[in-house]
């Protein structure tokens, strides 16, 4: 009875091993497409940080906790913050381009226009003021 627990246990823990890493392998995939598509985005650099806001018209968590969390960021960092939102479904090629799966997603971008970070789903405030003082 005992090995059987253990057993199952060890393969759960394998599960949740394997889930995290193609979670990883998936952001970094993201971030990499990002990188090589910045040029379509932004001419010229802005040379601050940036986030690229994905969403769409009819996006509830979009409009009740994300894009509330990017105003609360720009009003706190003011120029020191660029943000660009993008409709997915007006731009559905930068969308794919980018490879955006659903929406809220944000990139951040450093001040060089290096992808950094991606949030698939809603991301709260402080999350993305901790990504930005990281870049």
């Amino acid at each position: 009875m005992s090995s059987d627990i253990l057993l199952r246990f060890a393969y759960a823990i394998g599960i949740i091993f394997l889930g995290v890493g193609a979670y990883w392998l998936l952001s970094q995939r993201l971030l990499a497409r990002a990188g090589n598509n910045i040029n379509s985005l932004l001419s010229p650099l802005p040379n601050k940080p940036t986030i690229v806001y994905f969403t769409t018209p009819d996006c509830a968590p979009c409009k009740t906790v994300q894009r509330p969390a990017l105003e609360k960021l720009a009003s706190l960092l003011g120029e020191k913050l660029h943000v660009i939102e993008i409709d997915a479904t007006e731009r559905p090629d930068l969308a794919k381009t980018w490879g955006v799966m659903s929406v809220p997603t944000t990139f951040l971008l450093n001040a060089r226009g290096e992808a950094r970070y991606v949030n698939n789903g809603v991301t709260r405030a402080e999350k993305l003021m901790e990504q930005i003082l990281t870049l």
